[in-house]
């Protein structure tokens, strides 16, 4: 975590609203990838994949990006079903996570490096 950033509560808070539209646009592209994936391949070969391989595509790409763009930012996504994501943060002095999930109003639970979302603890 030495390179990192280091998020504030204030500071992941402040950026939920945008995060919550990439996360469920994450959702929806992954979703699409997941059930077109399979049809793509068989149809790829006849006619390039046609308008459900321009769909496929574009969902890759979408979600492609919009990962991205969480990473860059230095939020760690755990888990896109469930819109998981991690803050690293300190607490004490020692290294941890703010830890979010969509559907939650605002983070409202950290847990240590080592462990994960079964551990977090309330602020």
């Amino acid at each position: 975590m030495t390179d990192e950033h280091l998020f504030s509560v204030e500071e992941a808070n402040a950026l939920l609203p945008d995060l919550r539209k990439s996360l469920v646009a994450v959702q929806k592209a992954r979703q699409v990838v997941l059930s077109g994936g399979e049809r793509v391949r068989r149809s790829a070969s006849a006619n390039g994949g046609g308008r459900q391989g321009q769909v496929y595509w574009e969902a890759l790409a979408a979600l492609r990006r919009e990962v991205e763009a969480i990473t860059a930012r230095g939020i760690v996504l755990r888990d896109a079903d469930t819109g998981l994501v991690d803050f690293p943060t300190r607490r004490e002095g020692t290294e941890a996570f703010l830890c979010w999930r969509l559907g939650e109003d605002r983070i409202a639970y950290w847990h240590g490096p080592d462990t994960g979302f079964a551990s977090r603890q309330p602020l």
